[in-house]
């Protein structure tokens, strides 16, 4: 039996200022510091054996405050591009409430909760490649590397911990929870609070735990 546990970075500055992040390098706020630290309590007495982040320094930085307090900063860890955030094209660095004003309301929640509408990929300083992801993109990069890089080890027996975002881990949670398109809409990951699976040597679900934060 091998463990698996998810947490999605801590609080970012720009989450604080309630705007798009998606590829943006934005460090976290001293509240998202706090939250690494406290979702780090909760699974103080697991031990890992690998550990894999993105190619963003939010879930980095997420990732090495969790194994400062377990204290495991021995644990190899791999930085994957793979696993970051979803791109939200035109929309990274703009307020999500001015954006809510130009479009409306309803387009920007398609924008950002439907499974495979992306934000428009409009070229601007912080997107100057015109890039642009629906969930469905971001499901496309990530699950190919979750299967090929991390269930191999699970399925070894190793205990593995990923630090991501919302998006790459719903894409995951998607995976091993069996959800439709349509259930993920609903799927929420909080900034810090651990999710732990129990997995069989096949990489099946046994049991799953969800951590909620003392705020």
């Amino acid at each position: 039996m091998s463990l698996l546990v998810l947490i999605r970075h801590g609080q970012s500055q720009w989450n604080l200022e309630n705007r798009f992040t998606g590829w943006v390098d934005v460090p976290l706020s001293e509240q998202g510091r706090e939250e690494a630290r406290m979702g780090a309590e909760l699974i103080r007495d697991l031990r890992f054996d690998r550990a894999f982040t993105s190619a963003l320094v939010r879930a980095q930085d997420t990732l090495r405050i969790v194994l400062e307090t377990i204290g495991q900063t021995g644990v190899p860890v791999v930085k994957d591009a793979a696993l970051n955030e979803r791109h939200y094209g035109a929309l990274q660095g703009l307020n999500k409430a001015e954006v809510a004003k130009q479009y409306g309301d309803q387009q920007v929640h398609i924008w950002r909760r439907s499974y495979d509408v992306a934000p428009p990929r409009d070229r601007t300083p912080l997107n100057p490649d015109g890039i642009s992801e629906s969930l469905k993109d971001t499901a496309a990069r990530t699950l190919p590397y979750f299967k090929s890089q991390i269930v191999p080890r699970l399925r070894a027996g190793e205990n593995i911990l990923v630090a991501a975002h919302g998006n790459s881990l719903r894409s995951i949670v998607m995976h091993l929870d069996r959800l439709t398109e349509q259930q993920v809409l609903d799927l929420n990951i909080a900034t810090g609070a651990p999710i732990l699976y129990r997995l069989d040597a096949e990489g099946r679900v046994l049991e799953k735990k969800e951590h909620v934060l003392s705020r």
